[in-house]
């Protein structure tokens, strides 16, 4: 098993659905998946007012999609992968969130998912779906193979 970086994490990551956010100031794009498929679909958005998340939201999210755990990426530096402040603003959120919702909270590396978002859109002729949310599918869908190939590399 990997060393998982997160919140309140248990020994194995729990199977059900999950939600994961796509930390930003002043949007947090949202998706919902489950682990015994592998897949993950856009939520939508969660708005933000001076880097305070819109808390109510998160809960009523919580309240409908009654998650096993919860994923929240941690933006790196493109060129070297190290940590900038949106790291750590990502970490305090996940940190937050795990404390307020009691779920354990997995933190997932993530560069360039907003063009991949894009690109996705793009290619689906979608303008409605908001980037955000996609960019948290993305995230989810990664967590989701990080698993898969942990399984398989299991004895």
């Amino acid at each position: 098993m990997p060393e998982w970086q997160g919140v309140s994490l248990p020994r194995t990551p729990p199977a059900g659905r999950y939600l994961a956010f796509d930390f930003g100031t002043r949007r947090i794009g949202v998706a919902v998946g489950t682990r015994e498929l592998g897949t993950a679909s856009p939520e939508g958005l969660i708005h933000s007012r001076d880097g305070v998340p819109d808390w109510s939201a998160i809960h009523a999210l919580m309240d409908t999609w009654q998650p096993a755990a919860l994923v929240v990426g941690l933006p790196l530096r493109l060129h070297d992968g190290s940590e900038q402040l949106t790291t750590q603003q990502a970490r305090k959120f996940g940190q937050r969130l795990s404390g307020r919702t009691g779920r354990p909270v997995y933190f997932v590396p993530e560069q360039l998912t907003s063009k991949q978002a894009e690109a996705r859109l793009q290619a689906a002729g979608d303008r409605r779906t908001p980037l955000d949310a996609v960019a948290a599918q993305i995230i989810l869908e990664t967590f989701f193979s990080l698993l898969d190939h942990t399984d398989e590399t299991q004895p």
